[in-house]
């Protein structure tokens, strides 16, 4: 799995997994000076938090209305009362009474996925009390349905403090907004209205609904995906999520009209608004303190690529605090916000540092921020076992987008340090210079999305692979929470009272060490290397490095992989430990998986969330890849094991494959699926490129009119395919539509659906679907025809959408039991006929007998 890290352009999401967030606040200060910076943006963020109503502002209020695009709230009947002003202008208010709010997503898997949560496809919810949170002209929009109070002090007593309590949640995302109306550094006075961008709309709803109780709902235009609807929610275990209902793009348009894109599209998806600024270069030092302590010094090279922000977001860990930030030279105000919640941020342990620029950017300028920072990042498994990871976000980071690496680390004797880039000889003198630390110096060989470093007392091996050095570093221990194989009485009788008597031993078995399988582990690394160099193009990085990392996880970074303690196991450990089976397989297939994330997630990332489903998915495929070719069965038991997981129910009786397409990512995790994410991103991701591949393979022996062997040709129509994406977007973030766009430029004639050369139907309804359809044939008929026989039939297809599409090997038997592809067919909605040709002697005719399709298990 690749490392995940929040994407800074989408500040609704942001704004989202704050909801509950509780701030505190460190302001910067010059330590090396007496000079302590002014702190604006600090006083600005406190006063957008701490936020109460205004005595003054109080309305009844009738038939108002606020429209935006997709969403529609009627403030039907009660009371209102706006805040107090924040630089002149107002930005919240609270309501009570009886209200309405619509909201409609613009397509069906929005749909689907709002109905998994609220049992409908729209939001249409009446609601006794509302938040609202806004940055433009709302409260106007309100205006003609306000009339005089008849209990204003009462109102703003009772709802005072909850207004409060709730101003929190959006101080960031607000301050980037009213930040523009700062004064510039060295000026007295401040900005005006029209400093303002008037196409930065934010609003901001928490609702009391009467049948689904507390949720969220938001407008952000400057988000990649402008609106979304979203609750807080916990098991009963203590786990705590926040629900996504939906998210979606709109058309920015004027007058609140909606107009609607679909998944994906230009220009209004996420994937089109470009981050406003550019981190070109990382050059961070860093001293590590074992068991858990670091401290650093990052210094980030920048290029505004759009003019106009005054305030910057960056992520870093919760565990890290940030001591000054200075920008080309000068200290800079910061804000760094803490201790946020929610599913996504909770679970990368990251938070938001702000640093408000002493005026507002300019597009095309270069800036140097410097950051000092340190804190208890490192986790301790124990046994000379460190990782980092678990805790967040070592340094300050804008997401995932290429940059040069340039790392420094000093750590105590007796400690092994690996990281992301290749090692850069040290001269004595700068070893002499650094006693008694142990020094280390890295840097990329080429830009890369992420970097990341490990620390443990490690034994390596080494071994080469297509010209790149491949090193596994393990300890002799695994963690302290690892699994025992059972203690064993051997030569006992259970059924005999009496003392053990001579002869009976006591087996206590070893516990495993990682150290004496990693030449194994190595060799694993470097046959997926060649195989993947021969297919996918040569190996990203001059260098490849493994290392330990407790737990089950694993993550990979570009020329580091971070293997989990399991991978390193025989597979006679992992039967001690009474593993199925199954689950033995799938942990042989870790090493090869991580490899292929060296091409799928760090020479090539993601664009959105909703193409992160590709890296997983690919890379997984890949590594099965090369387990077909050896082991077909042992293939099949994983494919297999993948399909039954789709269908495993949740503790609501919902099977896992309704929580959704693989194109909604990381909301998958939710309190309705909490293993969701893993089933459908990795298991049904899996799958797509399987049923890809062969279909490929198919038409190309279709359009041959031949038979190929399908495992051991480098050169087929699908690795074919892959090396053009390899070349195309290597350093760059893919799309869905992109990757199958691709895919579709070579099509053979039979798999262009209605003749078209193009993949979109598969995208539709099965990237973007959550079906398992059935499929069965019926009015088989088989005639004599020249030299051959002519096949007809009708392909039924159950348990999917009216209009789902699914292609279909139909096959002949012939006597000697040998199967011939006669050819695929285009299964269109519950009943598709056909009619092909087959060779003399077909007396049975079968579909997809190679399992190829993800079909729901038989």
């Amino acid at each position: 799995m690749t490392k995940v890290i929040l994407d800074i352009r989408n500040v609704a999401l942001t704004a989202v997994l704050c909801v509950v967030a509780h701030g505190f606040l460190f302001a910067a200060a010059d330590a090396d000076s007496t000079a302590v910076v002014a702190r604006p943006g600090e006083a600005l963020y406190l006063q957008l938090g701490q936020v109460g109503l205004d005595p003054n502002r109080v309305y009844k209020v009738r038939d108002a209305t606020i429209e935006r695009p997709a969403i529609h709230i009627s403030l039907e009947d009660g009371t209102i009362a706006f805040t107090q002003d924040v630089m002149g202008r107002i930005t919240g208010a609270f309501f009570e009474g009886e209200g309405e709010i619509l909201l409609t997503p613009p397509n069906e898997v929005e749909r689907r996925s709002l109905s998994l949560f609220t049992g409908a496809a729209i939001v249409e919810e009446r609601f006794a009390t509302g938040y609202f949170r806004f940055n433009d002209d709302t409260a106007a929009e309100l205006q003609s349905g306000l009339r005089p109070p008849d209990n204003a002090a009462e109102f703003v007593s009772h709802w005072s403090a909850t207004a409060r309590n709730l101003a929190h949640a959006d101080a960031m995302r607000l301050l980037l907004s009213f930040s523009r109306l700062l004064p510039a550094a060295g000026t007295e006075t401040g900005g005006t209205p029209d400093g303002f961008d008037p196409g930065d709309r934010m609003l901001h709803a928490r609702l009391q609904g009467i049948k689904q109780g507390i949720f969220d709902v938001y407008f952000d235009s400057a988000a990649g995906e402008q609106v979304a609807a979203a609750q807080a929610g916990t098991l009963e275990n203590g786990d705590s999520y926040y629900d996504v209902w939906t998210s979606f793009s709109v058309s920015r348009t004027t007058g609140g009209k909606q107009a609607t894109s679909e998944l994906g599209a230009e220009p209004e998806s996420a994937a089109s608004q470009e981050n406003p600024i550019a981190i070109r270069s990382y050059w961070i030092s860093t001293d590590v303190t074992p068991p858990k302590q670091i401290h650093s010094e990052g210094r980030l090279q920048i290029e505004v690529k759009q003019g106009g922000s005054r305030t910057l977001l960056f992520e870093l860990s919760r565990f890290l605090q940030v001591e000054r930030v200075e920008m080309n030279g000068h200290p800079v105000e910061f804000i760094h916000n803490p201790a946020m919640e929610g599913t996504q941020l909770s679970r990368q342990g990251n938070d938001l540092v702000a640093i408000v620029l002493p005026e507002p950017a300019r597009t095309g300028q270069k800036i140097e921020l410097r950051f000092v920072y340190g804190g208890e990042v490192l986790a301790e498994a124990g046994g000379g076992l460190l990782y980092v990871g678990a805790r967040g976000t070592w340094y300050p980071n804008r997401g995932m987008a290429m940059a040069d690496f340039d790392l420094e680390f000093r750590y105590p004797p007796g400690w092994t340090l690996v990281a992301t880039g290749k090692p850069v000889p040290l001269s004595e003198d700068t070893k002499s210079k650094a006693q008694p630390q142990q020094l280390s110096h890295w840097t990329s060989d080429r830009p890369i999305p992420v970097a990341g470093f490990n620390l443990g007392k490690y034994k390596m091996a080494r071994t080469q692979a297509a010209g790149v050095v491949v090193e596994t570093y393990a300890t002799a221990n695994v963690e302290k929470t690892f699994p025992s194989a059972p203690t064993q009485v051997v030569g006992s009788d259970i059924n005999n009272p009496r003392p053990p008597q001579e002869g009976i031993r006591i087996v206590v078995p070893n516990r495993p060490s990682p150290a004496s399988n990693e030449a194994g582990v190595a060799a694993e690394a470097a046959e997926a290397i060649e195989y993947y160099a021969a297919r996918f193009g040569p190996f990203p990085y001059s260098r490849l490095s493994l290392t330990q990392m407790p737990g089950r996880e694993s993550q990979g970074w570009p020329g580091l992989v971070f293997l989990s303690s399991y991978a390193f196991l025989t597979d006679d450990e992992r039967a001690q430990i009474r593993q199925e089976p199954v689950n033995i397989l799938m942990q042989d297939q870790i090493p090869a998986h991580e490899t292929a994330h060296q091409w799928w997630g760090d020479l090539i990332t993601w664009s959105t969330y909703r193409d992160q489903w590709f890296s997983e998915g690919l890379a997984n495929y890949c590594s099965l890849m090369m387990l077909q070719a050896k082991n077909p069965a042992g293939f099949r038991q994983i494919m297999e094991r993948y399909r039954r997981d789709l269908v495993e129910k949740n503790k609501d009786g919902l099977p896992m494959k309704d929580d959704g397409p693989v194109t909604l990512g990381t909301r998958l995790l939710s309190s309705k699926f909490p293993d969701g994410y893993d089933a459908i991103s990795y298991g049904r991701g899996t799958w797509l490129f399987h049923m890809l591949r062969t279909m490929l393979q198919d038409g190309a022996i279709e359009e041959r009119h031949g038979r190929v062997a399908m495992h051991s040709n480098a050169d087929e129509p699908f690795t074919r395919a892959l090396r053009k994406i390899r070349e195309r977007y290597q350093g760059k973030a893919v799309t869905t539509a992109e990757l199958f766009a691709i895919f579709a430029e070579d099509l053979p004639p039979a798999l262009r659906y209605n003749g078209k050369s193009s993949l979109q139907w598969f995208v539709d309804d099965w990237v973007n679907g959550t079906a398992l359809p059935r499929l069965e044939l019926k009015a088989v008929k088989i005639v004599p025809k020249g030299q051959g026989v002519m096949v007809s039939g009708t392909i039924v297809q159950k348990d999917a959408p009216q209009d789902f599409v699914t292609s279909v090997p139909v096959y002949a038997h012939l006597p000697n039991r040998t199967l011939v592809l006669l050819g695929r067919v285009f299964a269109d909605g519950e009943e598709s006929s056909f009619r092909l040709t087959g060779p003399s002697g077909t007396h049975q005719v079968v579909l997809d007998p190679n399992e190829t399709i993800l079909t729901g298990p038989k």
